[in-house]
C-alpha cells in the first residue's frame, strides 16, 4: 500500500486509481516525447498492470487511445508524495482532484534519485515484484548505490545512467513479446562480438503476457554519437571518410555476427515482390499525407518495380532495422553499435524479421545526407565522400560490395526518405527539404 496515503489496498484497485490518474495522465501523455499520438487527444486510458514497487511508487502500464488511430501502451512509473521538493518539480505529473490520490502530488519516478536507485537495486539482485521479473548476467558486477541521473536527448524511451558505468533503457512505448534490444545483444554477446555492449540486467513483465520493460548495458563513458562526430567534422571543414570506411567495417562485421547467431532465412522466390508492395503501400500511404511527394510517385514506383522483378541477391537475415548515426557511438579509435530495437512504430514481429543488410547500409548513407543538410550551405560533396568511404569499408570486411546491389540499395533508400518525410512534414517541417532533396536525386535513378 503506497505509505503516502491512506486508503485501503483495494481503493488503489485499477479502475479506482485511473479515476485519480486519468485527468491528469490525459493531459501530461502527449507532452512527452515518447508519446506516439502527436496531436491527437487522449480519449480513453485504461490499467493493463499495476505493482507497487516500493512504498509511494507505482509501475504502470497504461493502455493509451487517440483519436482516429489504435491504442498503445506505455509504461510509467508514478511516484506519489504529498509535498513534492523543488528539485522534483520538473518531474510533475499533476495533482488529482478525485480518486484514491485526490490531493496528492503525482510525478515521474524516474526522476527520483531514490526511486532510480532502488530500481538499480531491483535490477542487481534477481526476483519478482508482483508480474515484473528482474533478471541478471551474474558474470558482471553491479556495484549498490550508483547515482543515477536522466539521460536527456532520448525520443522513444528514457534512459538512466548509474554512476557513468552502467545505462539503464526503459521502454516507454510497449508492444508484447521480447524486445530486439534484449535478444540481439545478449545473443551477440555470446557470439564475443565486441561491437555491441551485452546486457547485463533486464526486467520483464509476465501480464498480459511477457515482454521486456528495460535493459541495463555498460554505459560507453567518454564516447560520442556519430551524429555529433559528423557535425563537429562538418563545422571543422575536416573530411569524415576515415571514420567513415571503419563504421562500414563495424557495420558489416556486425552483420556476420548476426548472421552467425541468428540462420539466415531461405531466399523467397517472391520476396522481391513481397518487399516492393510493402514499400509501393508506404509511398501511396505517403504522398496522401505529404503532396510535395505526389509529382515523383511514379518515377519511385519505378525503383520499386526493379525489386520486385529481380529480389535481393543475399539471403535474407537479421540486422538492426534502424541504423544512422545517432546509433552508433566511438569510443577511442572504435566504433560500438547499440539499439537493437529498430523503428518503434513497426510492430515488433515486424523488426524481428530477416531482412536484406542493404536496408541498414541504406538508413546510414541516408544519416549522411541528413548530416550534410543540417550545415549551411549544404555540402553534398562531403556526403557522397562518406557513402562511398562506408561502402567501401563493408566492403572490406563483409567481402562484398553493397554498391553492387545499386537496385535494391536505391529502392531502401526511397523507403527511408518516404519515411523521413512523412515524419518531417508532421513534426519538423522545416526539415522537410532533406528527405525531399532526396526523393528528388533517387527519382531521377542517381
Amino acid at each position: 500500500m503506497l505509505k503516502t496515503a491512506t486508503q485501503s489496498r483495494e481503493s488503489l484497485s485499477p479502475p479506482l486509481l485511473l479515476a485519480s490518474l486519468a485527468g491528469v495522465l490525459q493531459k501530461w501523455l502527449p507532452e512527452q516525447r515518447w508519446f506516439a499520438g502527436k496531436g491527437l487527444p487522449v480519449t480513453e486510458l485504461a490499467v493493463v498492470s499495476m505493482t507497487e514497487l516500493h512504498p509511494g511508487c507505482l509501475h504502470l502500464l497504461i493502455r493509451s487511445r487517440h483519436a482516429g488511430s489504435r491504442d498503445d501502451c506505455y509504461q510509467l512509473l508514478l511516484g506519489v508524495r504529498r509535498d513534492l521538493p523543488p528539485r522534483l518539480h520538473h518531474a510533475v505529473v499533476g495533482r488529482p482532484t478525485e480518486g484514491p490520490l485526490a490531493g496528492l502530488t503525482v510525478y515521474d519516478a524516474l526522476h527520483d534519485p531514490r526511486s532510480a536507485t532502488l530500481l538499480l537495486e531491483r535490477l542487481r539482485t534477481p526476483g519478482t515484484a508482483g508480474p515484473l521479473r528482474f533478471e541478471r548476467d551474474v558474470q558482471t558486477v553491479v556495484p549498490p548505490n550508483l547515482t543515477a541521473r536522466v539521460l536527456d536527448g532520448e525520443q522513444s524511451n528514457t534512459s538512466l545512467v548509474y554512476g557513468d558505468s552502467f545505462i539503464l533503457k526503459l521502454f516507454r512505448r510497449i508492444q508484447y513479446g521480447v524486445n530486439p534490444d534484449l535478444e540481439v545483444p545478449w545473443a551477440l554477446a555470446g557470439q564475443g562480438c565486441a561491437r555491441v555492449p551485452s546486457p547485463v540486467a533486464w526486467f520483464w513483465t509476465s501480464e498480459p503476457r511477457k515482454t521486456t520493460l528495460g535493459v541495463l548495458q555498460p554505459f560507453l563513458r567518454g564516447a560520442t554519437d556519430g551524429w555529433t562526430l559528423a557535425l563537429k567534422s562538418l563545422a571543422a571543414g575536416r573530411d569524415f571518410t576515415d571514420e567513415s570506411y571503419e563504421l562500414g567495417r563495424a557495420t558489416a562485421e556486425v552483420h556476420l555476427a548476426l548472421a552467425r547467431v541468428f540462420v539466415p532465412d531461405i531466399p523467397d522466390r517472391h520476396g522481391g515482390r513481397h518487399l516492393a508492395e510493402g514499400m509501393m503501400s508506404r509511398l501511396d500511404t505517403t504522398a496522401r499525407q505529404v503532396p510535395a511527394l505526389v509529382p515523383y510517385v511514379s518515377r519511385l514506383r519505378a525503383a520499386y518495380d526493379a525489386v520486385a522483378a529481380h529480389g535481393p541477391v543475399r539471403p535474407p537475415q537479421r540486422i538492426h532495422g534502424d541504423l544512422h548515426l545517432g546509433q552508433v557511438l566511438r569510443a577511442g579509435q572504435r566504433w560500438f553499435v547499440i539499439d537493437f530495437e529498430g523503428e518503434p512504430a513497426r510492430p515488433i514481429a515486424e523488426r524481428r524479421r530477416a531482412q536484406a543488410t542493404v536496408r541498414d547500409v541504406a538508413g546510414m548513407l541516408r544519416s549522411f545526407d541528413y548530416a550534410a543538410h543540417a550545415r549551411r550551405p549544404w555540402q553534398p560533396r562531403w556526403a557522397r565522400r562518406c557513402r562511398e568511404a562506408y561502402c567501401a569499408g563493408y566492403a572490406a570486411e563483409a567481402s562484398w560490395d553493397p554498391r553492387t546491389e545499386a537496385g535494391l540499395l536505391r529502392a531502401y533508400e526511397t523507403d527511408r526518405a518516404v519515411y523521413e518525410a512523412l515524419y518531417e512534414a508532421r513534426h519538423r517541417p522545416d526539415w522537410l527539404p532533406v528527405p525531399m532533396a532526396a526523393i528528388a536525386r533517387l527519382a531521377e535513378g542517381r
